[in-house]
């Protein structure tokens, strides 16, 4: 958004949208997320999670005021990660990976919905959507909606720590090196950050959240190609 500001590429009606689907994202989207790591960590054993406050949706549980700010600016952010303890899994490099999968999968479940209702309401309401004002901004807020859905799912499961992708790449890796990624975890976040802003990172990005998003269209759409 704030790239289309700077530019000045941009109408009143799609900004509004815009910040209005990145609010759903800050208050419900994110705090789901979290909430994924959560109920996943408490499910496979950690006991202190409930204690901690974050097995919720609330979300004051969850926001992050930094990644908050972010997402309204630059149209990705994060919430306050979840504390897992992972000595209480069986397994605890396979539970901290799969406790860390659960968060992508839920911004990914959230753009699936999205993609229903898109599809819903252009296959049964076509008039609505194609000419009505109102069905035009709807159509900007799900895009968009969808769109940065699948962008934080593919953000956050890159192998990078602190990132939810690190703890799934853990599980392949010796002990001294998780050590060693966790103790520089802030260094390597920076790093990601300059990575993304500077450009080398940001092509790839693009081009993994492009992919999975022309999958996740086609599949969304299997459903409506049997209804005549």
């Amino acid at each position: 958004m704030l790239s289309q500001l700077l530019s000045g590429n941009f109408t009143l009606q799609n900004i509004i949208a815009q910040i209005l689907a990145v609010l759903v994202i800050i208050f419900l989207i994110l705090p789901f997320h979290e909430w994924a790591h959560a109920f996943t960590a408490s499910l496979l054993g950690d006991k202190g999670i409930k204690q901690r406050g974050r097995l919720s949706l609330n979300p004051l549980s969850h926001i992050d005021p930094m990644g908050a700010l972010c997402m309204i600016l630059f149209g990705f952010g994060w919430a306050k990660p979840v504390p897992v303890d992972s000595r209480y899994f069986k397994n605890p490099k396979l539970g901290m990976a799969i406790t860390a999968l659960m968060g992508p999968v839920a911004n990914l479940v959230a753009a699936f919905v999205g993609l229903l209702i898109y599809n819903t309401l252009f296959k049964f309401c076509p008039d609505f959507m194609y000419t009505n004002a109102a069905g035009q901004f709807l159509t900007v807020f799900m895009t968009f909606y969808i769109r940065v859905n699948v962008n934080l799912a593919v953000f956050n499961l890159l192998p990078i720590p602190p990132l939810d992708g690190s703890k799934i790449l853990f599980t392949f890796l010796p002990d001294k090196a998780v050590e060693f990624c966790y103790r520089y975890q802030m260094i390597f976040f920076f790093a990601l950050f300059a990575l993304i802003s500077f450009g080398p990172l940001s092509g790839l990005l693009s081009y993994l959240s492009n992919g999975l998003m022309q999958g996740m269209i086609w599949l969304a759409a299997q459903p409506f190609n049997m209804i005549h």
